[in-house]
């Protein structure tokens, strides 16, 4: 079955379980959490009793909204909800935020939903802006926070969870940005890189490979086999929501069109996110869709994948290094002890 075909039996039969973990004592960061996926996935687990929810969010106000609306909706007034500041496309900001959770007693998962699409090539912070918010600034949180997670791991005697929104839009990344030496740099010229869905497909693609890796290079303490920090992806598939809200003339009557036939609703997709935060240790590493790992796009397998994996791996961290350096030392275990 090829990745349409699948797509749209996911999408049209497909009925995703809802959540049922029970995340009492858990202290859990939503990213983009004032709307939409982040939002419901957000409510999901103040239904579920986590104890601290932190809806990390670019809009105070939209995030103290956000934080009402959950309490009104679930009833649930023993989980405390933060509205703390969070700005992916703020390398200031992102490392703001990150030293003020390195301080809190425990921090047990992330959930990283925050993500942009755009058909306008924008450069932000030097890199083209979809780069900017879904790669570069989504690792520099991804590997900022890694210490907690593995300190709060040890101390508490549980595996801390470190979960990724992708898409299944990366199956049909082109990506041939991939053959050029110096992958940033192409995807920063203008006149060779496509935009809109094609650039939110690289940028999802990016994302697996580097889930990828980064687990594999998460230091198991030498006493155990299993990684103190679960670190994975997932689809929520197509949602209902404003995502595309950019798309004019026949664009946006496609996505009318997508919005109405195929897609899901924003709380069905949030099943997906809070399915990664609530899976076992066979996903460490892993791509998720429906609820459970999954195979990823062709790109990312065999051994033609392997290598391309090493060589965004490889200069992902260069450009984390220029914005931060040393930061590549927090996926080695001594950084968190």
């Amino acid at each position: 079955m090829g990745w349409f075909a699948s797509f749209l039996y996911s999408q049209l039969f497909v009925n995703l379980p809802a959540p049922t973990k029970d995340f009492t004592g858990q202290t859990i960061i939503v990213t983009g959490s004032n709307t939409g996926l982040g939002l419901e996935a957000a409510r999901h687990l103040c239904h579920l009793n986590a104890t601290f929810i932190i809806l990390a969010v670019r809009n105070q106000a939209k995030g103290e909204l956000a934080k009402q609306s959950i309490l009104a909706r679930t009833g649930n007034s023993n989980t405390r909800i933060e509205v703390w500041d969070l700005d992916m496309q703020s390398y200031d900001s992102i490392r703001t935020f990150c030293t003020r959770a390195n301080d809190l007693p425990r921090l047990d998962a992330v959930l990283e939903n925050a993500g942009i699409m755009t058909k306008y090539f924008k450069m932000v912070a030097g890199y083209e802006s979809t780069i900017t918010t879904n790669v570069i600034g989504t690792f520099l949180l991804a590997i900022g926070l890694l210490p907690k997670l593995r300190q709060s791991a040890a101390r508490y005697k549980m595996q801390a969870r470190l979960s990724i929104v992708a898409s299944d839009l990366h199956f049909i990344a082109k990506f041939a940005e991939g053959l050029d030496k110096d992958i940033f740099a192409a995807l920063n010229d203008e006149k060779k890189s496509e935009i809109g869905m094609e650039r939110y497909a690289i940028s999802k693609l990016l994302q697996v490979f580097v889930v990828r890796e980064l687990a594999s290079r998460i230091t198991h303490d030498p006493k155990s086999s299993s990684p103190s920090v679960i670190i994975n992806c997932m689809t929520p598939g197509a949602c209902r929501s404003d995502f595309d809200r950019e798309s004019t003339g026949v664009g946006r009557i496609m996505s009318i069109f997508m919005n109405m036939l195929i897609a899901r609703t924003t709380e069905a997709g949030s099943r997906t996110l809070v399915a990664g935060l609530a899976a076992s240790e066979e996903s460490h590493g892993k791509y998720m869709a429906d609820c459970r790992v999954a195979e990823p796009g062709s790109m990312v397998r065999g051994s033609d994948g392997v290598a391309l994996q090493q060589k965004i791996w490889d200069q992902l961290v260069h450009q984390l290094e220029a914005i931060q350096p040393g930061i590549s030392q927090n996926i080695s275990l001594q950084s968190s002890v």
